[in-house]
């Protein structure tokens, strides 16, 4: 697999309760810049933990899994699998 893209949930450390959702192409870097308050919703509950993710070949299908996890069923697939 010469691409990978990562669907990732964090989830804040001083504030359990709130998770983020996103995708990227370097997981390090991402985690990085969210724990370094350069994101304007994830800097109010920095620092962050990587709690899973999930890797894809695509930049579509990541994507699109991101989306999904944001919905509804997404979020409640997320709650009863994933974190």
């Amino acid at each position: 697999m010469k691409d990978k893209y990562y669907v990732y949930v964090l989830r804040s450390v001083g504030c359990p309760e709130k998770l983020y959702v996103g995708h990227t192409d370097d997981m390090e870097r991402r985690l990085g810049q969210h724990n370094a308050g350069s994101e304007v919703y994830s800097k109010r509950y920095a620092p962050w933990e990587l709690v899973t993710y999930v890797v894809f070949s695509l930049r579509a299908k990541a994507a699109a899994f991101e989306k999904y996890l944001k919905t509804p069923s997404g979020k409640a697939f997320m709650h009863k699998r994933l974190v």
